[in-house]
């Protein structure tokens, strides 16, 4: 009996958070603030107390909802009123600008020299002189803007249009056609099966993966003979 309840909380947990978690949004997955990364993991450390509470299991599940519904409700809160990102969500912080590093600022954001320095060459910036303006974020990045002379050459630096690039979409994972992605992009199995004869191959069970854009740039990957072996 109680292996079955054990077995029952912990599904039941997992369904909660599960919900929770789509109900906040992939926010909850991507970079955090700081509430965010609070508010993450105390949720998942009341599910898994949940998963082990045999006697009374709705206790954390109420605490797991009440949670969830605070941060979704913050959430909305900081989506119409713009004012209060600052109060929940914290602003931004200018550590360096003009060649400027600005110390205040730094112990502001709770760093030093050495995690500055350390953050820097993590963003591919060795030397400092070639940064123009080193912004700390809400969610613990560093943003950095090179110095005009120092950032990468653009297309339109040098009077060149490069011709705009489109999503790719599948249409052979692993030896399997993706008919429904097919019919999606407007094409049948006759255009595919002459772009395989094409590239010379006989079938789609010798393709790892086949991708298309909508300028029709078909672009093929064949299985290695170990992966046809496996």
């Amino acid at each position: 009996m109680d292996f079955l309840m054990v077995c029952l909380t912990a599904l039941g947990s997992f369904v909660a958070l599960f919900l929770i978690a789509k109900i906040t949004g992939h926010k909850q997955i991507a970079q955090l603030d700081f509430f965010d990364y609070i508010t993450g993991i105390t949720i998942g450390s009341i599910a898994a107390e949940m998963a082990t509470e045999l006697e009374e299991p709705w206790k954390p599940l109420i605490a797991m909802i009440i949670y969830g519904c605070v941060t979704l409700l913050l959430s909305v809160i900081t989506g119409r009123f713009a004012r209060t990102r600052k109060y929940l969500s914290g602003t931004p912080t200018i550590l360096m600008d003009h060649g400027k590093l600005y110390k205040e600022n730094l112990k502001k954001a709770k760093l030093d020299l050495s995690e500055f320095m350390i953050m820097c060459r993590q963003q591919g910036y060795f030397d400092l002189t070639s940064i123009q303006t080193a912004v700390f974020e809400c969610n613990g990045k560093l943003t950095i803007l090179p110095v005009s002379s120092q950032r990468p050459v653009t297309p339109s630096d040098l009077n060149l249009a490069p011709e705009q690039e489109l999503l790719f979409t599948e249409l052979i994972m692993d030896g399997r056609i993706l008919e429904d992605n097919l019919k999606r992009m407007g094409l049948d199995l006759t255009w595919l099966n002459k772009q395989l004869e094409q590239r010379h191959v006989h079938s789609a069970q010798d393709v790892l993966l086949a991708v298309c854009d909508r300028n029709l740039k078909f672009v093929l990957y064949e299985k290695s003979h170990a992966d046809h072996e496996n």
